[in-house]
């Protein structure tokens, strides 16, 4: 209740006038208050009316409404404006006097400036000792002044009053305290607020500048598959795509470039089903100007696994679909002039080795061995040609894996007494498997050859296989450059040359290790390469003895 009464549109009224105001609303009751009692008394006691006392408390209540309206008092010391409260009960104090006992209840009006005083959170001691004497010296002065002292129920009212009077002025001070403790907080609370509205409008406004600063499409849905964010690269997009107002309506193409992508498949649809992929390629635009996006998707989650929405990347790759696809051309066309000799030289050797007769012992071994590298460079022409297809074929038969390591090696030697490297063969045979003997033996001639590569300053190279339970197990060991974490991490992809090699100069095209790792997977095994920087490497496969493949197309992507 009390809270209400000091609450509502007349105390926002009474706080939006100025300070002077404030004080002259605060004295205005009791000057009302004290022209109603003098209005009274000129009719019940008329006799009184014209006494030293009252004349006294008409002045001081004159002076004291007079100063409320004309003081500047906020140009004064703190606190200055109490005087008039106090000054107000000296006049409730004349009034008293000069009414007698005629008039006790003049009396009662000491709650206005009492509540005055408690209200002001000033000088709160004296406020609170002043509540209680005052009233008290209103009510006895008169009685003791004229000798008549109250009894009975009198008595009991002039006893009570001032403790009634101290009551108010301490209850009104504890709610009042109260108010302003909440108050208090409530700024606190609001200052708070309004500065984390501002943190949070400069973050959004970061965010915002950052999401169309981007070079990609960002498409933001909420948990209903609603779109609630979309940036300008994204705008650009949709307007190239046909700038219609649904999915439906745009131009987005399959991976054949001609069919248009059902809308169930395109997306954001995909998306808002709470679907999550990555790098999936996709084409917009008419022909004349189509555009190749790349395009990812995450659902984002609760803590406790609810959905928040999704979040869809849209980046422009049409540039490395380009590049890519000349590259593969490039390859394709490149492989296919080398072939064309290839199979000559192979021919014209296969024709002179077809009578040893005519050949000197010592030549018939160079022609075979230039046959043998001949068929591997052919091999590597046919894979660059797999390259651009993603396949390579295999065709498993029963072979010695022995028997490919010391032919491997003895292919090597020249390469490796040119960079005084030394091979050393650990393998014990023999080590018979089904495998595809002219990929295991690619496999084989890729690792000693980068091994020996690797070692351009001497060193030793060390091929080592064995049968280890179900599985044969091969490790090819150098002493070389070694590899750093990058580059050992990049070491399977295509086309990729180690930063050594790059500035060593040693030769290579970076498809040895991923075609290696396709045909070690064709056969069901698995690779793993270890590398220290400056000490040297170790490649280590392994292929299964049993359950080998039969003839089948390996897909040379890594």
């Amino acid at each position: 209740m009390a809270s209400t009464l000091l609450s509502g549109p007349w105390v926002e009224y009474f706080y939006q006038r100025s300070f002077r105001a404030r004080v002259a609303l605060s004295q205005l009751p009791l000057s009302i208050a004290a022209v109603i009692a003098l209005v009274v008394a000129m009719l019940a006691i008329p006799d009184r009316l014209w006494t030293p006392w009252t004349m006294a408390a008409v002045g001081v209540q004159i002076v004291v409404l007079l100063a409320s309206l004309t003081v500047p008092w906020q140009r004064l010391p703190k606190g200055s404006f109490l005087a008039l409260p106090y000054l107000d009960l000296l006049s409730i104090c004349f009034a008293r006097l000069g009414a007698g006992n005629y008039q006790s209840n003049v009396a009662v009006l000491c709650i206005f400036p009492l509540s005055w005083l408690a209200a002001s959170g000033l000088a709160k001691r004296t406020a609170l000792l002043v509540s209680f004497c005052v009233p008290a010296i209103v009510v006895w002065t008169p009685s003791i002044v004229d000798g008549q002292i109250p009894t009975g129920r009198g008595l009991t009212n002039a006893a009570l009053f001032p403790f009634i009077m101290l009551g108010m002025a301490a209850t009104l001070m504890i709610l009042l305290n109260s108010m302003a403790a909440q108050h208090r907080a409530l700024v606190a609370k609001d200052k708070a607020l309004r500065s984390a509205l501002e943190a949070s409008d400069g973050r959004q406004r970061l965010l915002d500048a950052v999401v169309n600063t981007v070079g990609v499409g960002i498409v933001a849905l909420d948990a209903d598959g609603k779109e609630i964010l979309r940036n300008r690269k994204q705008h650009e997009f949709q307007a190239h795509a046909g700038d219609s107002n649904s999915e439906a309506g745009l131009l987005v193409f399959d991976l054949d470039q001609r069919t248009i992508l059902p809308a169930e498949r395109r997306p954001l649809q995909r998306a808002k089903a709470g679907v999550a992929f990555e790098d999936e390629l996709v084409w917009i635009g008419s022909p004349a100007d189509r555009r190749t996006l790349s395009v990812t998707a995450r659902p984002v989650h609760r803590d406790d696994g609810g959905s928040v929405g999704s979040v869809v990347v849209f980046s422009d790759v049409t540039a490395l679909v380009s590049a890519l696809a000349a590259k593969d051309d490039f390859v394709s066309n490149v492989s296919h002039e080398f072939r064309t000799p290839l199979t000559s030289i192979l021919g014209y050797v296969g024709l002179a080795l077809e009578d040893p007769s005519l050949i000197a012992p010592n030549v018939m071994g160079y022609l075979q061995t230039a046959e043998r590298n001949a068929d591997r460079l052919l091999a590597l022409v046919s894979d660059l040609l797999a390259t651009t297809s993603n396949q390579l074929l295999l065709h498993p038969r029963a072979g010695d894996l022995a028997a490919l390591v010391t032919d491997s090696l003895e292919s090597a030697q020249p390469r490796a007494a040119e960079n005084e490297v030394t091979l050393v063969n650990q393998t014990v045979g023999p080590l018979e498997a089904v495998l595809d003997i002219s990929r295991m033996g690619q496999v084989l001639d890729n690792l000693i050859s980068n091994a020996i590569k690797y070692s351009p300053d001497g060193g030793v190279v060390t091929v080592r296989c064995f049968a280890d339970g179900d599985s044969l197990v091969c490790h090819v060991t150098d002493t070389g450059l070694g590899m750093s974490p990058h580059d050992l991490a990049e070491a399977f992809t295509k086309f990729h040359r180690a930063s050594a090699a790059n500035i060593k100069g040693i030769p290579g095209i970076g498809l040895g290790l991923p075609i290696t790792k396709a045909i070690v997977e064709g056969h069901g095994g698995t690779i793993t390469l270890t590398s220290q920087l400056g000490e040297g490497t170790t490649v280590s496969f392994s292929i299964p003895l049993v359950d080998a493949p039969a003839d089948a197309a390996v897909s040379a992507v890594t």
